[in-house]
């Protein structure tokens, strides 16, 4: 038995009125299993190598390290598209500059924990968030979960999708992610590295974002359409502002075409309007020294929708397990489906 899943997150509003029992995640790795589908199409030629790796009890920076040595090159000469979990078995792309030297025997990188699944080339680096999303398969052992009930909830979640939550990874042990930003934006903490520094920027963001978006499902609105929003055209990060409420819009949204937004927190005003932009203002103001912290330090206003539609969801309830398969896009978190179905325990 485990730690439910982060309580510091567990007063964020559920969609479908909470879980609809407990079970246990990540119990073993093959238990949390994750595959990146890149943005966009490898061609085969070029100075940099593209290494397919599965990988096992190893974080990304890990096997970046496991590279930078086995290549000779510098860290900065390996790409990759986004971190993924260590207590897990993901397969995720690196890319290696070569500058032209020779390709080395991939092989000797491998051992129990790094296999290699497919080797490319392509013409340039990869870059963080050239992901189209991620597959996930999971299983959650010991599971409390009545069949019928979880095919309900899953009909509404594949109807509706579920809150764009950024999860509990993003904070930290605890929540110390967001301690360690508000002591470093008031200068009583100093980043030991550029990516740890990143990594609280990015925290004390998605912060304000939940909080938004709590809101927003509190209102029951995180999924319709406000006089002020600000909209995302479903698989891009293209926007534009509501000005007018129609029909038209209105079909959009239910269609799943078009999803309302939220405030990635930064410098400049915020992009929405009206009584949205009087509620983002109103929970802005309750973390002042991340909103000012984030200001100083030139994060610029941006957006994330607040819907989370889930691909390919397909669900088997067995006596003791539940096993989970679906697809979503790039930066969005399994545990946040995951919440909206059952209380996970973690080891």
């Amino acid at each position: 038995m485990g730690q439910l899943v982060h309580p510091l997150i567990a007063h964020w509003p559920y969609a479908y009125g909470g879980p609809i029992g407990d079970a246990d995640i990540k119990q073993r790795p093959e238990d949390f299993r994750v595959r990146e589908q890149l943005g966009f199409d490898l061609t085969g030629q070029g100075q940099h190598a593209y290494l397919l790796l599965q990988k096992q009890s190893l974080t990304t920076e890990e096997v970046v390290r496991r590279i930078v040595k086995f290549c000779g090159v510098r860290a900065v000469d390996v790409g990759y598209a986004g971190l993924k979990d260590k207590h897990a078995i993901t397969t995720q792309w690196f890319s290696v500059d070569l500058k032209g030297a020779q390709e080395p025997a991939w092989h000797g990188l491998e051992d129990e924990h790094l296999r290699i699944v497919e080797v490319t080339r392509h013409t340039r680096k990869l870059k963080i968030g050239a992901l189209r999303g991620n597959a996930f398969e999971l299983v959650l052992r010991n599971a409390a979960l009545d069949p019928v009930t979880v095919a309900a909830r899953i009909a509404l979640i594949r109807a509706h999708g579920v809150p764009n939550y950024f999860g509990e990874q993003r904070f930290g042990r605890a929540g110390d992610n967001i301690e360690r930003a508000t002591a470093f934006f008031a200068g009583q903490y100093r980043p030991r590295s550029p990516h740890e520094r990143g990594m609280l920027l990015s925290a004390a963001r998605s912060w304000i974002f939940n909080e938004v978006l709590a809101e927003r499902v509190t209102q029951r609105t995180w999924n319709e359409i406000c006089a002020g929003d600000v909209m995302m055209l479903a698989g891009t990060h293209s926007i534009f502002p509501v000005t007018t409420l129609d029909d038209t819009l209105k079909s959009r949204v239910a269609e799943h075409d078009i999803h309302p937004t939220g405030p990635m927190w930064g410098k400049g005003e915020l992009r929405s309007g009206g009584d949205v932009a009087a509620l983002e203002r109103r929970i802005g103001d309750q973390f002042p020294a991340l909103c000012a912290g984030l200001a100083h330090w030139d994060m610029r206003q941006e957006r994330r929708s607040l819907v989370l539609m889930v691909q390919a969801l397909q669900v088997e309830v067995a006596k003791d397990h539940v096993q989970l398969a679906f697809s979503l896009e790039s930066g969005a978190y399994a545990t946040i489906v995951v919440r909206e179905i059952c209380q996970a325990r973690a080891p």
